[in-house]
């Protein structure tokens, strides 16, 4: 399964121009990235300024318009940007998306803290449960598996029965993007667990080839690098999705449809009035 995250809180359109930042430009990458191999899309959105935000008509709107174009699984990001208000962030749970990002802890984010203290993993997992929203759990650090494993020890299983994880490597406070800190994590990871790995900055290759060769998905996109390549930017979302399904055909795994993913996610239909 391949995940495209493709705009992001901490980019600015002014230093990357071919950054999606409008619903127009959204919806197109949504499109272009879904016939290139994406079977989900993390979704962050941003304001007429296009500086990020959580306003929930922008969100509702968003949802509403990937839905109606696209077959892609709709993920909202739950993280916003480091200065998001608890408050602001449960409520992007409202917009009703298919599934949500949820934040297994604390993390150094750079020169910013990542705030996720437990009694708000508790709280944004319980409103999944009562909206049915699949969550995926983004794990920053090996404390952070440990407490997705007393999350569900704690409060159940998600909905759709299947955890599913996004091992986020590369961040500065975080765990390295390396072979050896993904296998880690992996061997933590509850029993059945299905996982993916998102390798940002210069690390988005190793760990795209280790998460492969580890039987793991892949999360691409322009909210993890905007470097294709040393001295080449990103073209676009869809060039970095394309390389992630030839890495993925090449190891034998070819991409999975938006049919298989939501099947195994678990994801709840809400297609067309579904």
């Amino acid at each position: 399964m391949i995940t495209v995250a493709p705009t992001g809180a901490e980019t600015a359109k002014s230093d990357v121009p071919a950054l999606p930042v409008t619903l127009a430009e959204l919806v197109s990458t949504a499109k272009e990235c879904e016939a290139a191999g994406a079977a989900m899309i993390h979704v962050h959105v941003r304001g007429e300024d296009a500086s990020p935000t959580l306003d929930p008509g922008r969100l509702r709107e968003a949802v509403a318009a990937v839905r109606e174009t696209t077959d892609l699984v709709v993920q909202l990001s739950t993280g916003g940007a480091v200065t998001d208000p608890y408050e602001a962030r449960l409520a992007v749970l409202d917009a009703v998306p298919d599934a949500c990002s949820l934040t297994c802890g604390t993390v150094n984010f750079g020169d910013d803290v990542f705030m996720n203290p437990w009694w708000f993993m508790v709280e944004l997992y319980r409103k999944a449960q009562a909206l049915a929203v699949v969550p995926e759990f983004e794990l920053f650090d090996l404390g952070h598996v440990v407490s997705l494993n007393r999350l569900l020890d704690a409060e159940g299983a998600p909905v759709g029965g299947q955890v599913h994880c996004d091992l986020v490597m590369g961040v500065p406070g975080g765990m390295p993007g390396t072979a050896a800190a993904l296998l880690a994590a992996v061997a933590l990871l509850p029993e059945g667990a299905s996982w993916s790995a998102t390798g940002v900055g210069r690390t988005t290759l190793p760990v795209a080839l280790a998460a492969l060769s580890a039987g793991g998905h892949l999360r691409v996109g322009m909210e993890d690098t905007v470097t294709f390549a040393p001295k080449r930017p990103v073209k676009d979302n869809a060039e970095l999705v394309e390389r992630a399904a030839t890495l993925a055909r090449l190891a034998l795994r070819p991409p999975m449809s938006t049919v298989e993913a939501r099947t195994l996610l678990g994801v709840v239909d809400r297609r067309n009035g579904a």
